[in-house]
C-alpha cells in the first residue's frame, strides 16, 4: 500500500475515533479547509462552521456520544502526482447508552475528495449520505426516531 493510502485510510479513521470520543474541535480540525455536507445540504465550510453545527446537534453523555463509528469498504483513487485523491466508503454508526441497548443507529456512505497540502493529505469535502436511519432521538438533539 502506497504512503498516500495510508494517510487517506487513516484520515478516515482518526475522524471516526474523533467522532466517538467526543471530540469536536478535533473533527472540526480535519476540515479546517474543506467544505462538510450532506446529501441535499447546504454545505458547511471550514473549522468553525462544523465545530458549531457539531455541538449544537450532537447528544454527548458525560462528554461523548456512547457511539463507533465503523468505516468499511474503503475505495480510493490516488494522484499522487497531482495531489488529489477521491474515496468512497461506508459507515456503521452504533449506540449504547441508558436506556437503549447497542444498535446500528445510522448507516450510510461517504464521498470524499483530499488534497496533499505539504506533504500531508488532508479531507477537500466530504459528502455523507444517510441511506438507513434508525432511533437518532438520543444522539441527535430535537430529533425523534
Amino acid at each position: 500500500m502506497s504512503r498516500a493510502r495510508e494517510q487517506i485510510e487513516s484520515l478516515l479513521y482518526t475522524y471516526a475515533e474523533r467522532m466517538d470520543l467526543g471530540d469536536f474541535e478535533g473533527v472540526a480540525e480535519l476540515f479546517e479547509n474543506a467544505t462538510y455536507r450532506g446529501d441535499g445540504t447546504p454545505p458547511l465550510s471550514g473549522r468553525e462552521e462544523l465545530l458549531e453545527v457539531l455541538n449544537g446537534l450532537i447528544v454527548r453523555y458525560d462528554g461523548i456520544p456512547r457511539t463507533k463509528h465503523v468505516t468499511t469498504n474503503v475505495i480510493l483513487d490516488v494522484d499522487e502526482d497531482a495531489g488529489t485523491a477521491t474515496g468512497r466508503a461506508y459507515f456503521s454508526v452504533f449506540q449504547a447508552c441508558e436506556g437503549i441497548a447497542l444498535q446500528p443507529i445510522v448507516c450510510g456512505r461517504y464521498h470524499d475528495r483530499f488534497v496533499c497540502q505539504g506533504g500531508k493529505w488532508r479531507f477537500a469535502d466530504r459528502l455523507v449520505f444517510m441511506d438507513l436511519i434508525g432511533d437518532l432521538s438520543r444522539h441527535l438533539k430535537g430529533q425523534v426516531g
